[in-house]
């Protein structure tokens, strides 16, 4: 049975109230360590068998570098300091940032049967915000992505669809590399700058920092407090998942693809993200175009937005009219039609 603590309402930034939600915890019926597509294939067979229940699991790697899934690799990720340390680097379906995931660093997954993106997020970030204030730990989400602790991130999130689910997965920072993860992931000085920060490492923080539970208690403690029942998957529904994650090796997923640009334009946008947009102009015509970042995509990027802005002239004027009736902020969270057409055009 799940264990309940009696929480006074203390709402977060969606509405929800940090608290405990029913979820079926889901395993394996074998033990063996696997590499990280593994996982990402398991949520997504979870999302097809998933009936009334939510479903929750947990699961740690090698030492590894995961970048969302519209980000440019050679932006994000030092390539060269990964292949001299043995770390891993594979690219996820969700959008947002670039982590780093070991064997100290336990990563957790929700699916759920929802296509509303902010009630699937502020769910699962307030009953995990739930289980750690009944640590005692100074816990809170900050209404995106991250859950702190004492006001330093010690989790990172993020999300995407399937046909009638959501999927959150995310980082738990118990204890971890200092030095791989500041030296594997190459953020942009200017995201480090929006957060008013000088490095990866000086805004995190780690469980083993706060409490003394140990790493194996503490994941038995948030099944327990987290979960009320258990699924099992056999071997049939692992052969299914290997199947899965053939898709999450290839090499055209992994680097991913670029126009090839002759114009390229960034800029962070408040709420949104870093973007990075790359065009092939040819006679002022947007002839190929695509955006990359650490946003979060709620919708069909290619076949919604951008290919309404192939064959535009490249004028802010032209571009405006080639988005009208296309909601932005219906593909990518917060980002205004405004926004994207003045930092296309700047």
């Amino acid at each position: 049975m799940a264990i309940h603590f009696v929480l006074s309402p203390i709402f977060c930034n969606f509405g929800c109230y940090y608290g405990t939600i029913a979820m079926k915890y889901l395993q394996l019926s074998e033990n063996k360590s696997r590499i990280l597509p593994f996982y990402l294939a398991m949520e997504e067979y979870a999302a097809r068998i998933i009936t009334d229940d939510d479903l929750f699991f947990m699961w740690q790697v090698n030492p590894t570098v995961i970048f969302g899934r519209n980000q440019l690799i050679e932006n994000e990720v030092n390539l060269d300091y990964c292949h001299r340390h043995g770390i891993e680097t594979y690219r996820r379906k969700s959008g947002g940032g670039c982590v780093y995931a070991d064997r100290s660093n336990i990563m957790f997954s929700y699916i759920t049967r929802s296509d509303n993106v902010e009630r699937t997020y502020s769910r699962y970030t307030g009953a995990v915000v739930a289980m750690l204030r009944s640590l005692g730990l100074n816990a809170e989400d900050n209404g995106r992505n991250d859950i702190l602790i004492d006001g330093l991130k010690v989790s990172g999130s993020a999300f995407y669809h399937l046909p009638g689910h959501s999927i959150v997965h995310g980082t738990m920072l118990y204890d971890t590399d200092m030095e791989h993860m500041a030296k594997a992931i190459t953020p942009s000085r200017q995201k480090l700058e929006s957060k008013g920060v000088k490095s990866v490492p000086s805004r995190i923080t780690t469980l083993s920092r706060h409490m003394s539970m140990s790493l194996e208690d503490f994941k038995d403690y948030a099944r327990q407090h987290l979960c009320d029942g258990t699924v099992t998957l056999g071997e049939a529904d692992i052969k299914e998942i290997e199947n899965i994650s053939l898709s999450y090796l290839t090499p055209e997923f992994i680097m991913g693809s670029n126009p090839r640009c002759n114009k390229t334009v960034s800029g962070r946008i408040e709420g949104v993200g870093e973007l990075e947009v790359s065009m092939e102009l040819n006679r002022n015509v947007i002839r190929d175009i695509n955006i990359t970042g650490d946003f979060f995509l709620l919708g069909d990027l290619d076949g919604g937005l951008l290919a309404k802005l192939r064959g535009v002239e490249y004028t802010p004027d032209a571009v405006a009219d080639a988005l009208h009736g296309v909601m932005c902020d219906e593909i990518i969270m917060n980002l205004k039609n405004e926004n994207l057409i003045k930092l296309i055009t700047k």
